[in-house]
């Protein structure tokens, strides 16, 4: 099973001290912002936080490899098509995922036009919210990615089309790595 928990006033903080310690290993130049179900004020979420981090290239993320490791951040044997990951766990568990974006992805960047949408449309954050307690509470946790992503789709094309972008027909293929 999944856990979802209620909103927590705490996460914009874990958020911050997970953000500065990425801006210092990126030595000032990496844009880092707070993404995610745990980015949106008063929604459920699995408690972990996820950060968008813009860098100048793949190369520079690679540069920055040993910093990343020293401060916790491991990378994930199977990686997501079009960008990075790094997680940090404590205890065996995961609690914060960074995906890291080239600066010709950020403003796409599917995670952030998500969240904004989110933020910004409350009808659409409670139907997301009653989606994910419902896939949380399935004895399949492996489904939970699974039975949010039509849903994910729909708004992260309706934000696409607010923009002038033109519709996708999937998030990403490997989007295994999605905390929600």
């Amino acid at each position: 099973m999944t856990e979802v928990v209620d909103y927590d006033a705490s996460w914009p903080a874990a958020y911050a001290r997970a953000a500065e310690q990425l801006r210092a290993v990126g030595t000032g130049r990496w844009l880092v912002e707070h993404i995610g179900s745990t980015s949106v004020p008063g929604l459920s979420a699995k408690p972990i936080i996820d950060l968008a981090v813009r860098v100048g290239s793949f190369d520079e993320l690679d540069d920055r490899r040993q910093g990343l490791v020293d401060n916790g951040w491991l990378s994930l044997r199977r990686q997501p098509h079009g960008h990075r990951v790094r997680v940090k766990e404590v205890a065996g568990c995961r609690t914060h995922i960074a995906h890291f974006f080239t600066a010709d992805q950020w403003e796409t960047c599917h995670q952030r036009l998500f969240r904004d949408w989110l933020r910004s449309h409350s009808a659409d954050a409670a139907r997301y919210q009653e989606l994910k307690l419902a896939a949380a509470a399935e004895e399949d946790g492996s489904a939970y990615g699974a039975r949010k992503q039509p849903l994910v789709l729909d708004i992260v094309n309706r934000a696409r089309a607010a923009r002038g972008l033109p519709p996708i027909d999937d998030l990403d293929p490997e989007r295994s790595i999605s905390s929600g």
